[in-house]
């Protein structure tokens, strides 16, 4: 690495590394006022909001405003060297554009993978600890609300609730039919399904069972049970921000029992995964679009280009919001939607590069 590599390399970590403390900083004491008045209604431990919440907050705000805070230190970085005369020195000396390029690539994929390896493994598990103080201190108490709920527990059986109480986890009306291919083979009802803490198991205080072999039908009545279900209290919990606590191997087990269950809510994950993947190629492609756009020398100084750079940082997130909601309705499979923000950056990257003059 050559000295102007390193040069370059140094000023644009630790401006991105400055700029990340500032924005996390000023969100967190934003944050902070607007739920003062439900800390002092909940009253929750103060260890508890310092390490538990916005220890836990400062990641999951870094990683969000990666795009805002990558744009603005790159065009900071570059609108200063520019200032300077810098670029123009560096370019008169033979370097060639695309070669001074090369030490903010590399800059934005050193980030880009931490951002990965943070997103994918310890940022979902601090998320795990600021959910729950969430849920426990600032949401209102969870209320499982959903009616007529159907299962598929494995390729042969099917489950059904009417109603489920999360309180007392007690489904009612519960019905579990077995079939292979287009036959059903048995129908087990109940009246109610209990599960029990101590043996964790499903309870039964009775149940019908129907056996069908051919034309022929058996019925049989019978009295308490405890079983075990590929169905667990979990399921119906709350899943409020459930796709943010979850790891890349947590995440690709939760999608897969999902889709085997037949759910048809698996896209807001879908999203959350191929974001994972799309977040570190998206860093890069800013990382170049801002150097091309703040490496001239204006007689205005840095402002006019920092704030095109924030402007530019804001229109991608409008992108990532965009292209998430028409995930969610269905108009656009997640894994586009997911790569859409970054495929128009690059389109733009790519005409910037060719037209922009240096």
């Amino acid at each position: 690495m050559k000295l102007l590599d390193k040069y370059i390399l140094k000023k644009y970590l630790s401006t991105f590394v400055f700029v990340v403390l500032i924005l996390v900083v000023i969100i967190c004491v934003i944050d902070f006022t607007e739920k003062n008045d439900d800390f002092l209604e909940t009253n929750p431990p103060f260890k508890s909001i310092i390490f538990d919440y916005y220890l836990n907050l400062i990641p999951f705000y870094s990683n969000m405003l990666s795009p805002i805070t990558v744009f603005i230190a790159t065009v900071f970085v570059t609108a200063k060297l520019a200032g300077r005369t810098e670029i123009v020195a560096i370019l008169s000396s033979g370097v060639s554009f695309r070669r001074m390029l090369w030490p903010y690539v590399m800059g934005a994929i050193v980030i880009g993978a931490f951002t990965f390896a943070m997103i994918g493994w310890v940022i979902p598990n601090s998320n795990k600890t600021r959910v729950a103080f969430e849920v426990k201190y600032i949401k209102k108490p969870y209320t499982f609300e959903g009616r007529n709920i159907h299962f598929k527990l494995n390729p042969e059986s099917y489950a059904y609730i009417e109603s489920y109480n999360n309180t007392a986890n007690i489904g009612y009306k519960f019905t579990l039919e077995t079939i292979k291919g287009n036959e059903l083979l048995a129908k087990l009802t109940s009246d109610a399904i209990t599960w029990d803490e101590k043996k964790n198991k499903w309870h039964l205080d009775n149940y019908v069972l129907r056996k069908f072999e051919g034309d022929r039908e058996i019925t049989k009545q019978y009295g308490p049970i405890d079983t075990t279900l590929n169905l667990l209290p979990k399921d119906f919990a709350s899943t409020y921000r459930l796709a943010e606590t979850l790891t890349l191997p947590e995440l690709n087990k939760f999608i897969n029992q999902k889709k085997m269950r037949g759910a048809d809510d698996t896209e807001i994950y879908l999203i959350e995964k191929y974001e994972r993947f799309s977040y570190p190629f998206a860093i890069i492609i800013l990382t170049t679009i801002g150097v091309i756009l703040s490496s001239r020398k204006r007689r205005g100084g840095i402002g006019l280009q920092v704030a095109l750079g924030f402007t530019l940082a804001f229109i991608f997130i409008i992108f990532v919001i965009m292209s998430r909601s028409f995930a969610q309705v269905g108009d656009v499979s997640p894994m586009l939607a997911s790569w859409i923000p970054s495929i128009i950056f690059t389109f733009i990257g790519i005409i910037l590069y060719k037209t922009v003059p240096r």
